[in-house]
This record gives structure tokens, C-alpha cells and sequence, in this order.
């Protein structure tokens, strides 16, 4: 009896594991989600390892604004801009130059999602949109795909 009981048990037991273990798949906002979050961590950390967060094969475009309100959109080599970043981050640690984003809203697109937020200049004050299309790079893991940002002097 206390064998068909465990027996019973164990039955049951994997019934209802499998719903659970079914719902910890992650969606692909989930997913999103987690890749911000570290991709902020790591930028207020000043982690060199920020630049690995973008895809070999990145597409990164900043529309600039100057004072004179002249504007100029360049678009960086993936590599070149992963060099930059990591020769920048001690220079923004030393001057404070932090971001912070706000009203962040999640678009699923197929395997991918664009992400699209506020982002805010602590150094310099001003407000810009910003925005993320992340997915499966080719190594399969989640990256950023395309960054599209604007930014003034």
C-alpha cells in the first residue's frame, strides 16, 4: 500500500511539474527585458563588457544635433563602436557621464524586439529618444541588433 501511495505520489508529482516547467520558457519580451536590465547594469557600472552586449554585425546609427541646429546622422562599424565604447567608459566614469531610461516599452517582432525608451543625459541634461531591437545574434544568444540613439554635444 505505501508502495502504490509513492508510486501515486511520484505520478502526481510529475503531472503537475510539467505545467510549471512549460511556463518557465522564456518569451522573447522576457528575454528583452533580461538583456536590458544587464545591458544597464553594465553602462552604470562602467563594465568594459557592455560592448560584448552588441552583435558582431550590429547596426548602430546616432542622429546628432549641434547647437547650431544643424543635425548629422552617422552610422558606426560594429567593431569600431564596441573599440569605442571600451576606450570611453573611463573617461564618462571621470566625468560622471551616466544615462538613465524611463517610459521603456517592448514591441515583439517576430524572434526579435524593439525596445524603445527616453533616455536621459545626467551629464548633460537633456532628454532623447533611444532605441534597441535585440534578438538571437548568430552565436544564438541574445544581443542588440540595432541602435538607433540621438544625442547633442
Amino acid at each position: 500500500m505505501i508502495g502504490w501511495q509513492l508510486s501515486s505520489l511520484v505520478l502526481l508529482a510529475s503531472m503537475t511539474a510539467s505545467p510549471a516547467s512549460a511556463q518557465q520558457v522564456a518569451s522573447p519580451v522576457d528575454k528583452a527585458k533580461a538583456l536590458f536590465v544587464r545591458f544597464v547594469q553594465l553602462e552604470q557600472a562602467y563594465d568594459p563588457r557592455v560592448a560584448d552586449v552588441y552583435a558582431d554585425d550590429a547596426v548602430i546609427t546616432d542622429k546628432r544635433t549641434y547647437p547650431n541646429g544643424k543635425v548629422r546622422e552617422v552610422t558606426f562599424p560594429p567593431q569600431k563602436y564596441k573599440q569605442l565604447i571600451r576606450q570611453a567608459l573611463p573617461v564618462a566614469r571621470a566625468r560622471g557621464d551616466r544615462s538613465t531610461y524611463t517610459q521603456c516599452v517592448y514591441e515583439p517582432q517576430g524572434p526579435r524586439v524593439r525596445i524603445t525608451c527616453a533616455r536621459y543625459s545626467e551629464l548633460k541634461k537633456y532628454s532623447s529618444p533611444y532605441t534597441l531591437v535585440v534578438g538571437p545574434s548568430g552565436s544564438a544568444r541574445w544581443q542588440i541588433l540595432e541602435e538607433v540613439s540621438e544625442s547633442r554635444p
